[in-house]
């Protein structure tokens, strides 16, 4: 089988070299694809290699920023990168459990936190709101990478 595909093979190659040009049809141009972009890239194209932009430095003020709608989870007024949370250590709770609060100064942990599925207030925080990382951010100067006409209402 392998000696009859090489036979084949070979003959095309053959006839393919053996016709005069111009004598085949034209293969028609194939039209550039459009260069796709993002958001977070800018101008340059999705398949172009980048640069990623320079980090600038964290905010690290400790002023609270307004939510902007009602059951917003308020965003992080400091640094937290580095910080340990998983299912063993939450670094958060170092400062925000209120136990902690008196001490540190920090801004206690919501009573909501401490609330299970069922509604049984918990004498620690439910597991399912101890990972602070996924509802809360840090404050970033950031610039929105797309337009955004939301408005917040006033609480």
């Amino acid at each position: 089988m392998r000696h009859l595909l090489s036979h084949v093979m070979c003959g095309l190659l053959l006839a393919a070299q053996a016709l005069p040009c111009g004598a085949a049809d034209p293969v028609p141009a194939v039209p550039a694809a459009p260069l796709l972009t993002d958001a977070a890239r800018g101008p340059t194209p999705i398949l172009a290699t980048t640069q990623p932009p320079r980090l600038a430095n964290a905010v690290n003020d400790d002023q609270r920023l307004a939510r902007n709608y009602a059951m917003q989870p308020p965003i992080i007024p400091h640094r937290v990168d580095g910080y340990q949370v998983d299912r063993n250590f939450n670094k958060c709770l170092d400062c925000h459990a209120r136990t902690r609060t008196e001490f540190s100064q920090a801004v206690p942990v919501s009573a909501t936190h401490y609330i299970d599925r069922t509604g049984k207030v918990l004498p620690q925080i439910s597991t399912r709101r101890y990972f602070c990382p996924q509802c809360h951010v840090a404050q970033e100067p950031v610039k929105p990478l797309v337009g955004n006409g939301f408005k917040g209402v006033a609480p």
